[in-house]
């Protein structure tokens, strides 16, 4: 299922592993939830953020992806985005070129 997206990656939710709802969705590109992380989606996923509403329980898992870091999961219906730390920039060259292949 994670496959199209990235490889998910083997994690110690021991901690809790909980998922946070969303804070703040102030720019379609950037995503805070009230754990207080905060997140920059991929651009080809955004529409899916915006249809998230502030009481989607979101959970952040990390995954091996040439671009992104982590899928954020809606746990109400499913959907799911690739996203990486908001204080990272996506390569512009390498974003440019994976858009255009699909």
């Amino acid at each position: 299922m994670l496959r199209l997206i990235g490889t998910l990656v083997e994690c110690d939710l021991s901690f809790g592993g909980t998922a946070a709802r969303i804070k703040s969705h102030p720019r379609s590109h950037i995503v805070e939830l009230t754990d207080g992380s905060k997140w920059r989606i991929w651009p080809g996923d955004l529409a899916t953020t915006l249809g998230w509403t502030p009481e989607a329980e979101i959970e952040a898992l990390p995954i091996e992806d040439e671009f992104c870091s982590h899928v954020l999961v809606d746990q109400s219906d499913g959907s799911r985005v690739r996203a990486t730390d908001a204080s990272n920039d996506w390569p512009v060259e390498k974003l440019r070129k994976s858009l255009r292949a699909g």
